[in-house]
């Protein structure tokens, strides 16, 4: 599929726009293009070809011509046009948090950074200093944003690697010759962000098999093709690597394959002690193997449950299934419904009854309907007459369904002053009322903490939605004090959110662990801003399960009527 390409160009023309200092409604356009397409489930090729380009919310007439254009010709003229004048290098510099499209002008011009090697060497020379707007404080968060773009670039996010494999896998699953095929490595583990794309299969025919990989649709470069292993890149950038194993081999094949590499050295250490070793071919006491067809026997060799993927980083998991005091972790289908999402009254695509239908579709209960306030002006954030009636249009649209309920919700601002930008008196009248920081991002912890706290203390907040600000690849997020966040709302009832959006996934497994801890409960959603996000909420249960949750620390596990008691049973906290 050519649909991260597409995304790529448009958010490309977006940032050069940016930098050129267009007006913001183009720019905003051509971002929202960048965000709809490169979210699609759909190839877009095939969207073309039907001539549906249209159909998807956000993207019109001449949005569809740029990209029917990129898929007949592999050029976009407007990108062309755009780029005139401007360097990749200068427009990568972007990326970096805290350089802004202004700074990034000012830099070039005043001292002529082209790139990132311009740019550090002018940072060790001490040439930033003294610049306008460019203060101590500033470059020390350039810095950050550069040790934390070059980290960023040399790993996968896993919103682009986890459709990338699950495309791969179905299409392999048609071949015979195939008896299992699974990902391995860190993705499988579901990490965040993976170093490369690992994929086992075991099968009667090792040569056939790598060659039916490596002729796969959308494969663009083959960079090996052997009888067991094959390695090609594909159109979304990334390459992906298929090994094929024997089937009494698969299972430690897949246990070593998986890792983590601290996990698997525990568990060799285990076996060393008991008089057994372990390799990828098997488990072994002395010359005689006993066990490697399937995981599971590794585990049972050594005296202990089957460990899942995602708790294995050597975190106690281990111990745990040594005294069969595994959890039961969250699955995908405990999901009844999403409690964070966004329409076409803000800055989302879709309409009320779209996203109902979508996520009857999916198989929930219930979904909320959280759109900005009227503070995040960008969002276009509803005032609070525009709120009442967003509730009205709701109420009168939920007559119409059975056994399924449009939550009444808001994502409301916490102001910088710690107020929130809806009165209470408004607040009352919704079903659910999620909370978080979208400004004032440099002010201290002590300062960003306290506004969460007060937040949270409010007896109408349900939600502290991405409680660190973080974009996995752009910026490290606010400073805040989770642990005292944590204890507040244990003491409130107040859930936190895992923001399932790839590139926030935000709360992390670690404080996911911590809060199950302290008792406080977990709300799993997407933030989707149009339909083709809703997905991600398998990435939120994957983060939900390296933190050791289980359903019963998820809110949106629980039915509707457990669910409104829930938002509803807040006290005051003086």
């Amino acid at each position: 599929m050519k649909n991260h390409e597409i995304a790529a160009l448009f958010g490309r023309i977006a940032d050069v726009l940016e930098l050129k200092g267009e007006n913001s409604f183009r720019i905003n356009s051509y971002r929202k293009a960048a965000r709809v397409i490169g979210d699609l489930t759909e190839d877009v090729e095939e969207l073309a070809r039907a001539g549906k380009l249209t159909d998807i919310s956000g993207i019109g007439k001449g949005t569809a011509e740029k990209i029917v254009e990129y898929l007949n010709t592999g050029k976009m003229s407007k990108y062309e046009e755009v780029m005139k004048g401007v360097s990749e290098e200068t427009v990568s510099l972007m990326q970096i948090s805290g350089l802004g499209p202004k700074t990034v002008a000012m830099l070039n011009k005043e001292l002529g950074i082209v790139g990132l090697n311009d740019l550090e060497k002018a940072i060790q020379e001490g040439k930033l200093k003294g610049l306008f707007g460019i203060g101590d404080k500033k470059i020390e968060n350039i810095i950050k944003g550069i040790e934390l773009f070059k980290t960023s670039q040399q790993r996968i996010s896993i919103g682009m690697a986890y459709p990338v494999v699950k495309r791969i896998i179905e299409e392999l699953r048609h071949n015979p010759q195939i008896k299992d095929i699974q990902a391995a490595g860190s993705l499988r583990r579901m990490k965040e962000t993976i170093g490369d794309i690992d994929i086992l299969a075991t099968g009667i025919d090792g040569k056939n098999i790598v060659k039916s990989f490596v002729n796969m649709r959308g494969v663009t470069q083959v960079l090996a093709a052997g009888d067991t292993k094959g390695s090609v890149r594909v159109e979304e950038g990334v390459q992906v690597d298929l090994r094929v194993v024997l089937e009494d081999e698969f299972g430690a094949a897949l246990q070593y394959f998986t890792g983590s590499k601290e996990h698997n050295i525990h568990l060799r250490e285990i076996a060393k002690k008991n008089g057994l070793k372990i390799s990828e071919y098997g488990i072994f006491k002395g010359e005689r193997k006993i066990g490697g067809r399937l995981e599971e026997e590794i585990y049972k060799a050594l005296g202990m449950d089957w460990i899942p993927p995602e708790l294995r980083e050597n975190r106690g998991e281990i111990e745990a299934a040594q005294e069969g005091k595994l959890p039961k972790l969250i699955e995908l289908s405990d999901i009844k419904g999403d409690l964070h999402n966004h329409s076409n009254w803000s800055d989302g695509t879709p309409a009320f009854e779209e996203m109902a239908e979508h996520a009857i579709k999916m198989g929930y209960k219930y979904l909320a309907v959280s759109d900005h306030s009227k503070s995040l002006h960008v969002a276009g954030g509803l005032k609070d007459e525009e709120l009442l009636e967003e509730i009205e249009a709701i109420d009168k649209l939920n007559k119409k369904f059975k056994g399924f309920t449009l939550l009444k919700a808001t994502e409301v601002d916490i102001k910088t002053d710690g107020s929130l930008d809806f009165p209470d008196k408004l607040l009352e009248k919704l079903d659910v009322v999620v909370a978080s920081i979208h400004s004032g991002f440099k002010q201290g912890k002590e300062k960003i903490t306290e506004r969460m706290l007060a937040a949270i203390r409010n007896p109408y907040v349900n939600i502290i939605a991405h409680p660190t600000g973080r974009l996995i690849s752009k910026r490290e997020g606010y400073e805040v004090d989770l642990d005292k966040v944590i204890a507040v709302c244990a003491e409130t009832g107040t859930a936190l959110e895992i923001n399932c959006y790839y590139d926030r996934l935000d709360l992390s497994d670690l404080y996911c662990k911590k809060a199950k801890e302290a008792g406080v409960m977990i709300a799993i959603s997407t933030d989707a801003h149009h339909l083709d996000q809703m997905w991600m909420i398998e990435l939120g249960v994957g983060i939900a399960r390296r933190g050791w949750l289980e359903a019963k620390n998820v809110i949106n596990t629980f039915s509707i009527d457990k669910l409104k008691a829930f938002c509803t049973k807040k006290e005051t906290i003086d």
